[in-house]
């Protein structure tokens, strides 16, 4: 049903040879990009192709990847499908930019997420296309909540991440990032997250105490917004029980449960939400990242009926809604979540199998380190952000693009695309443990 032939068109001269002559030194960027650029001063090449999850660079070295446009490529990069929709897309000259006008390519998408994901799971979720970033989307969450409840207070949590636009970093609790905002975030109140005071310690005992104690100081809150996986805080994982008590508490005390599936979603921690088999529905769901299935730019809030009180353009944006990433999202659910079609849920579970094999050989090498995360959302805590950081150079150097997470970048994350065959899955983890062998083994020589 969604598969279309690949274009045969030639590429124009002019394309051809700004292509022979394209620079291949980093000189370019170093001199004209912003000191904001990050990920590629540890990736300091320049890289010209990738196919499934492999990258390649000017030079013609090929690099497998490990992280995925950090979960935006959870079926890897220029799947055939994704790609010859889009091209005939284009050939046919489809609609590039609609605003939030009604467009064949966004009917298709819509419904192909109502048949294969929301009617599964008896979700009556409407859709609100908002600006292309998951931080947008966050950002019509919170205001979702806060209109529909009429309160400003939201309930974040320790080590979350939400994006740096101005309310999401509000609620996002790292340092560094809600330093740059320059001024102050307010209408947040950080509670602790599942396991952040040790085991043997309920945090969700301590919500509800605060809830109900009506000289706590905590005001009433708007919504309570969390991730089940925190992706950049650490990998670290809400039990199912943890969740259904945050979800309880939310319904009693009039507010929104707002779950951030930004990184967690899209298959990368097992089933397509990361909250699936939970037994919670929230009221308000973002969604980015993987959502467009080719890498690009689509962000999307799900949203109960009752709580959809936003009034027309009252969160809109110029780009709600990338016309091109409908094209590709639809061949992505159709191809990979199709109704009652297990099969890719089997293929997540198995190579999540692999990857935490892997990683519990570094752990083995390194004293006191623990695993983190689920499904294909995973990583080691090395307990220093040193290490983690030399650890992912070196793998750099052997050929894999991998990164570090946590609040002081001590864990080594993999976010591989969940389509990596299992040979090559194998091949990058056996680059990363050499390069956490070469690691721990000349600080060892260091030390002594």
């Amino acid at each position: 049903m969604w598969r279309v032939p690949v274009s045969t068109t030639p590429i124009p001269e002019f394309e051809r040879k700004r292509m022979s002559t394209k620079s291949s030194t980093v000189s370019v960027f170093k001199r004209r990009e912003s000191e904001a650029r990050s990920y590629c001063r540890g990736f300091d090449t320049v890289f010209t192709s990738a196919r499934g999850s492999e990258m390649t660079d000017a030079r013609g070295r090929t690099y497998i990847d490990f992280l995925a446009g950090c979960s935006s490529l959870n079926y890897g990069h220029n799947d055939p499908d994704m790609k010859a929709a889009l091209i005939a897309h284009l050939e046919a000259d489809g609609v590039a930019h609609g605003l939030d006008m009604h467009t064949e390519a966004k009917a298709a998408f819509i419904d192909a997420f109502e048949t294969h994901i929301l009617a599964p799971r008896r979700l009556d979720h409407k859709l609100m296309f908002t600006g292309p970033t998951g931080a947008n989307a966050v950002e019509a969450a919170l205001k979702i909540a806060r209109k529909a409840t009429g309160r400003q207070n939201v309930i974040a949590f320790t080590n979350g991440f939400h994006g740096v636009t101005q309310g999401a970093l509000a609620a996002t609790g790292n340092s560094y990032h809600r330093g740059g905002a320059g001024t102050s975030l307010n209408d947040v109140t950080r509670m602790p997250y599942d396991g952040y005071m040790g085991e043997g310690f309920d945090t969700a005992d301590l919500l509800e105490t605060m809830l109900e104690d009506r000289s706590s100081g905590l005001d009433a809150p708007a919504a309570i917004l969390l991730e089940t996986v925190q992706g950049e805080g650490g990998l670290n994982v809400a039990r199912p029980e943890w969740l259904r008590r945050i979800a309880a508490l939310a319904k009693a005390h009039g507010a929104l449960l707002i779950i951030d599936d930004i990184q967690a979603g899209c298959g990368r921690t097992g089933s397509f939400f990361s909250f699936d088999g939970m037994g919670v529905t929230p009221d308000i769901v973002t969604l980015a990242k993987s959502i467009s299935g080719f890498g690009l730019p689509m962000g999307l809030v799900l949203v109960r009926p009752e709580r959809d009180v936003m009034g027309p353009a009252e969160h809109n944006g110029t780009f709600r809604g990338n016309t091109h990433a409908f094209v590709t999202a639809r061949v992505a659910i159709e191809k990979f979540w199709a109704e009652g079609d297990r099969a890719f849920e089997a293929d997540i579970e198995r190579r999540g199998g692999l990857v935490e094999e892997g990683l519990r050989c570094i752990a083995d090498m390194v004293p006191g380190a623990t695993l983190k995360g689920r499904g294909m959302m995973r990583g080691v805590d090395v307990g220093s952000g040193a290490l983690a950081s030399e650890i992912c150079a070196r793998a750099f150097a052997k050929g894999l693009i991998i990164e570090t997470a946590g609040p002081r970048d001590e864990i080594v994350k993999i976010l591989a695309p969940l389509t990596t065959p299992d040979a090559e899955l194998r091949k990058g983890l056996n680059i990363l443990i050499d390069a956490a062998n070469d690691t721990t083994v000349n600080s060892r020589i260091a030390a002594e």
